[in-house]
């Protein structure tokens, strides 16, 4: 293969490369520093799930289908870790208008967005490529802004100031989706059996991550991955995207592939639901494929706990039927796991599981 442009695996900023820019030298091949091996590539007989559902939550309103709703939530949560929602509440044109301003970033002169880099995993407001590219062995066909978004206006200030709109209309965004994740976090311990304002406080106070992610047109979309598998760190995650690229591995332990619904968000259940629920709840695998043809976006909202708040199996959930299945653990110290470790080698959650 032609080595058009080889990425040194270095912490320095210096040899930092986007793939953005990879994209706009409209190279015909990938480096080889983004070439899977056979084993991790993905298939591109892949399948649409017709096994995750659409909820209308616009049904919790009426009370002869808020019973089904929560049973339907129930079921998925423990099943698949996944599902779409619509009538969310979130405006068709908030969501416009933070894909938008997504893309107008990510199309910005490399130097300009170079001022947000970091390859410190702990830094509140981050720019960089592929998951960890300090130790990740084969790197990810994708760029990133992340930012912590809760509360707004502890951070906000140090969002991307260009493009001018950004800082307005992701913060929007940001405030719509922390209210629905709320919503969402009641009737998923609803249908636990737990009271819907279980951890009341310390989710009003808890973290939110947005991850901004643009995975451009790749010339060998078979050979690579826009985000290695894996399951994200906190209690739920609501994902924006522009078109189908999320697959997740379904209960059979087959990758599927997550249908695109237009106006609709996807629910991705992470490791803090899975513990808390004792392991009733299933945090969802899930990995980005890229294609050939177009630019794809995400807007990723990881919503967890506090940054040092303990996370366990709620006492309810634990019984002489159901022993303690996992130690607690907080964001900091996955923060801290991530920082050092290559994800495509273990997931964390898989280092809390207590042995029978």
């Amino acid at each position: 293969m032609e080595n058009t442009q080889r990425v040194n695996h270095t912490s320095s900023s210096s040899s930092f490369t986007c793939v953005m820019s990879l994209d706009q030298q409209g190279v015909s091949s990938i480096p080889e520093r983004y070439v899977f091996p056979a084993s991790q590539r993905p298939n591109p007989n892949v399948q649409i799930s017709t096994t995750i559902p659409i909820i209308d939550l616009s049904s919790l309103h009426d009370p002869s289908l808020r019973s089904q709703t929560i049973r339907k939530i129930a079921s998925c949560s423990k099943e698949l870790g996944v599902f779409l929602v619509i009538n969310h509440g979130i405006d068709q044109y908030v969501m416009d208008d933070a894909k938008e301003t997504a893309r107008q970033f990510f199309n910005l002169p490399s130097e300009e967005k170079m001022k947000l880099y970091s390859d410190d995993v702990n830094k509140p407001v981050r720019y960089d490529t592929s998951f960890n590219h300090v130790k990740d062995e084969v790197y990810c066909w994708r760029d990133f802004i992340k930012h912590y978004s809760h509360p707004l206006s502890d951070w906000i200030h140090l969002w991307p100031s260009n493009p001018p709109t950004y800082r307005e209309k992701m913060g929007n965004y940001a405030q719509e989706t922390q209210v629905l994740q709320k919503q969402l976090a009641e009737l998923i311990f609803e249908s636990l059996g737990l009271n819907p304002n279980y951890l009341e406080e310390e989710i009003k106070e808890g973290s939110q991550v947005l991850a901004v992610n643009c995975y451009p047109a790749c010339p060998e979309p078979g050979l690579t991955l826009g985000i290695l598998p894996h399951s994200d760190f906190g209690l739920i995650t609501i994902l924006l995207q522009t078109r189908p690229g999320l697959e997740i591995k379904d209960k059979d332990n087959n990758w599927a592939r997550v249908p695109y619904v237009e106006g609709s968000l996807v629910v991705q259940l992470g490791d803090q639901m899975e513990i808390l629920s004792n392991g009733l709840c299933k945090s969802v695998i899930h990995r980005a494929t890229v294609n050939c043809e177009a630019k794809r976006l995400s807007i990723a909202s990881l919503h967890s706990l506090g940054i040092d708040t303990k996370v366990g199996p709620a006492p309810k959930l634990v019984d002489d039927q159901r022993t303690k299945s996992y130690k607690d653990f907080s964001f900091r110290e996955y923060l801290n796991f991530l920082s050092s470790n290559d994800i495509s080698k273990g997931r964390f959650i898989d280092t809390l599981k207590v042995k029978p």
